[in-house]
């Protein structure tokens, strides 16, 4: 059996040593146009800046290695020009004709690069290849390069913000939307946002390019900014064209089964050149990951030795540093449950790193999205240490189909270095369960308008800072001050950061008050969505 896979990267690479694990005898043939194969793109905004210090540790592995451990021929600057489905071979850049009995498309994606006008190619770098890295880290070393413009904030566009800050460049980033960080909803975003203004990135919303002069970046709002080397971090496109010039089935990537089998039986894909099904609403989506990626690679392997694998749609867990903070993710976002007309409730805690008693605990913001059954629909959080221990937790809920009950359930490890005893995971299932019960009415930002805030914390905490328009009956005296909460009138009580307005509201929902709702997220989410950004330029 000789199987041919197209792409040598997270899952070309895992689909051709699970191969080689499962059948010894069969031949296996790696075709890569670029000059690499198996590099960890993860890491190279982070070897750009030095960082990662050492070029080796971004070899994954090396054609060498494929052929001494795994008898795997890998053949590098070796690009598939045509494929023949019908009689089964490919032909290269080399007008070599190879034969196969199974073919895995895992060429992967490429990035995204606009027609701007004036684009300097000498001066503008994507980066998607260890190549693309060599080729900055030259360019800054043998160039006068003071400020640099990063266009995106996706994950790639922040992470080289970051390590472009640590090397002391004056470092501007672009983005289009009005937020970065598409996965997330804004309210993350926008602490995120701050963290990155206060670092001393000079970051542009709303707003994108228009056109590029010599030394200067013209916007859409004609608002010009002065570059001596450019970063495109757009986002990537999935590789379609052989497939679709082959005739197999491709929309925005290439359309696969649960088996990851193309429309033709001998013909299988994998990695960021397909569609898989999302997690959430069961839709096809296109979700660049190098988790699902690499376990893409093995379900082929285990499909063509037999094995009936399937993939279980992809949830978009993900992770991200941005200087001293991380936002993490899975699920869908507000935005998007919105846009799938898909029906949520949603939350937001504040839970510590671990026990507030124990020395240096920070504070880190959940959001967490759910239906009315308790299915977990998303969650996402930001903070210092943690957040992504606990979005890993809810993720693997979620992916065994479990709802926010099991979150309260989740027994999970606690010592005071660690966690509290009620794990915030744990608290985020009870803030839910409370809204699915009825015993909380929750408010957020967006109700407060045309209502009565009432501030239930200390008078002494209330003077130092509140939501605008509130009044202040602290819990302590809220039973004795009943006559001076309006019964006609929507009362959205707030806290720091919601749990003491809730036990309030508790206690005015056994007075007979059915109109009174608890602020979640409290007054710190308040703050930080209220606080203007020093540096932030919009359209």
């Amino acid at each position: 059996m000789r199987v041919v896979i197209i792409g040598g990267g997270a899952a070309g690479a895992s689909c051709a040593t699970r191969l080689r694990r499962l059948n010894e005898d069969a031949e296996i043939i790696i075709l890569e146009r670029t000059s690499e194969v198996s590099i960890a793109n993860c890491g190279l905004p982070y070897y750009i800046s030095d960082v990662i210090p050492n070029r080796d540790s971004i070899l994954v592995s090396t054609p060498q290695k494929f052929k001494s451990w795994f008898n795997i021929d890998v053949r590098l600057e070796t690009e598939v020009i045509e494929i023949n489905k019908e009689e089964k071979f490919v032909i290269t850049s080399f007008n070599e004709k190879l034969s196969y009995d199974y073919l895995v498309l895992a060429n992967g994606a490429s990035p995204i690069v606009p027609e701007f006008a004036g684009l300097n190619k000498d001066k503008t770098f994507v980066v998607r290849t260890l190549n693309d890295a060599d080729k900055i880290k030259s360019y800054i070393k043998n160039n006068p390069v003071k400020k640099v413009a990063v266009i995106g904030g996706g994950f790639i566009g922040i992470e080289i913000a970051e390590n472009l800050i640590e090397m002391g460049l004056d470092t501007t980033l672009i983005e289009l939307n009005n937020q970065i960080l598409a996965p997330v909803d804004f309210e993350i975003a926008k602490i995120a946002q701050d963290e990155m203004i206060k670092k001393g990135v000079n970051l542009i919303l709303s707003d994108g390019v228009q056109k590029f002069s010599e030394n200067q970046i013209i916007l859409n709002s004609n608002n010009a900014i002065d570059y001596d080397l450019c970063i495109l971090a757009i986002g990537v496109k999935p590789e379609t064209d052989l497939a679709r010039k082959a005739g197999l089935e491709t929309n925005r990537g290439i359309i696969v089964d649960e088996y990851l089998k193309t429309s033709n039986e001998f013909i299988y894909a994998a990695g960021d050149n397909i569609e898989a099904k999302d997690f959430v609403s069961g839709q096809n989506t296109l979700l660049p990951l190098a988790g699902p990626a690499n376990r893409q690679g093995r379900i082929v392997a285990d499909n063509i030795c037999g094995f009936n694998s399937t993939y279980k749609n992809t949830q978009g867990t993900s992770v991200v540093k941005i200087f001293d903070l991380t936002v993490a993710s899975s699920g869908n976002n507000e935005k998007q449950l919105k846009q799938k007309e898909i029906p949520y409730w949603k939350t937001y805690v504040y839970g510590r790193s671990h026990a507030g008693y124990y020395p240096n605990s920070d504070m880190i913001l959940y959001k967490l999205l759910f239906a009315n059954d308790g299915k977990i629909l998303g969650i996402q959080g930001i903070g210092e240490s943690g957040v992504e221990k606990r979005v890993d937790v809810i993720a693997t809920i979620m992916r065994n189909n479990g709802t926010v009950q099991d979150m309260i359930d989740a027994e999970l490890c606690y010592a005071p270095p660690y966690s509290s005893a009620k794990d915030p995971v744990n608290i985020l299932g009870m803030s839910a369960d409370n809204i699915l019960k009825g015993l909380v009415k929750p408010a957020y930002f967006e109700d407060l308008k045309d209502v009565v805030v009432i501030d239930v914390r200390p008078n002494m905490i209330y003077k130092m800072g509140t939501i605008d328009g509130a009044i202040n009956i602290p819990i302590a005296e809220i039973r004795s001050r009943l006559d001076e909460i309006p019964k006609d009138k929507k009362v959205i009580l707030s806290c720091n950061t919601g749990y003491t307005s809730y036990c309030a509201s508790r206690i005015l929902a056994q007075k007979g008050f059915n109109n009174v709702y608890s602020f979640m997220g409290g007054y710190e989410l308040y703050k930080e969505l209220v606080k203007e950004s020093a540096k932030l330029n919009h359209a």
